[in-house]
This record gives C-alpha cells, sequence and structure tokens, in this order.
C-alpha cells in the first residue's frame, strides 16, 4: 500500500487512465425490449462510469425468424449490421464457449485500449449467437460466464463488470480481492 491506501498495481493502472481522449465503450446487443429491471441496473452502472469511459448502448433488432431462412443466413445478416455498428472499434464478443477473462484481465485491456485511443465495442448475440464469420473476425471471443444467460442478465453482468474494470483501474475500493 502506498500513502493514499491504493495497491500499488492499482496506483500504477490509476495513473494510466489521466489521458485527455475518453475511451468509448459501446456494447452492441442484438435484442428486443430489455425488461425494466434489466434495463435500470444497466442505467445505473452506465451513470456511474467516469467520463473518460462513456458508454454507449446500441440495440439492433434481431433478424425475423419467421421468414424461412436459415439460421447461417440470420446470423450473417445481423452479423453484417453488427460489422456497421463496430465500425472503427476492437471488437469483443460476447461467447458461452469464448475464453474466460477475470475483471482484471478486463482492467488491464481497458487501459491499454484507453492509451491506444481506441474504442471498443462489446457484442453481445441474439438468441442463436453470432455468426461464426463475425466471431473469427473479433479481436477477441470472450465468454461471461460458461453458463447459458438470459440475453437480459448477460447485458447487465457486462455493464456491471465494465464498471468494475474501470473502478479498478481508478483504484476505487468497489472491488476486492
Amino acid at each position: 500500500m502506498d500513502s493514499s491506501g491504493a495497491a500499488p498495481s492499482q496506483q500504477r493502472c490509476r495513473a494510466r487512465v489521466t489521458g485527455q481522449n475518453p475511451l468509448k465503450l459501446r456494447v452492441i446487443a442484438l435484442a428486443h425490449k430489455l425488461p425494466a429491471w434489466a434495463a435500470a441496473a444497466c442505467e445505473d452502472y452506465s451513470r456511474r462510469l467516469p467520463r473518460e469511459f462513456p458508454l454507449e448502448i446500441c440495440e439492433i433488432r434481431p433478424e425475423p425468424r419467421d421468414r424461412g431462412k436459415s439460421v447461417e443466413q440470420i446470423l450473417a445478416a445481423e452479423g453484417e449490421r453488427i460489422v456497421a455498428a463496430s465500425h472503427g472499434c476492437v471488437v469483443v464478443a460476447l461467447d458461452e464457449r469464448g475464453e474466460p477473462w477475470t475483471t482484471a484481465r478486463l482492467a488491464r485491456d481497458l487501459s491499454r485500449w484507453h492509451d491506444g485511443g481506441r474504442s471498443v465495442a462489446f457484442v453481445i448475440g441474439s438468441a442463436d449467437g453470432l455468426s461464426p464469420k463475425l466471431k473469427r473476425d473479433a479481436n477477441a471471443v470472450v465468454a461471461l460466464s460458461a453458463l447459458t444467460l438470459p440475453h437480459g442478465l448477460a447485458r447487465v453482468v457486462l455493464v456491471e463488470q465494465l464498471y468494475r474494470a474501470v473502478s479498478m483501474l481508478r483504484g476505487h475500493p468497489y472491488h476486492r480481492e
């Protein structure tokens, strides 16, 4: 601990996020209307984020499932809209079979992207997931959990983890190890 009470690693990370350019966080979600409890939770965590980590939630309507298209065609069409919405961003695709990240890993990557002036888009797929091409082209494929989560809960978990990771970078006591 230093004189401010922060652990050395937290202090080092905190000093790295003092740049002028904000890291734009974007959550791209293929979903219909969220339940009120999930929307309220996401809004609460979003409001808590500091100005240098603004969060934008971009909702994309899932492709209709009743038009005789195959799942592959549906995922490809959704993938095209996701690519357009994530243009210019580091893309992190969320998938239950992705790499498990810790909150500390997320914080380190947020710091690195912030330092590099990169914006990042976290993508939550539709009921059928994400297209294989989108996952292949993504900068990272990450699992929030090995469990299959309902869409609203996945979004709340993601936004809370973004808040927690930023709190770690700023040396805020929200996260405890």
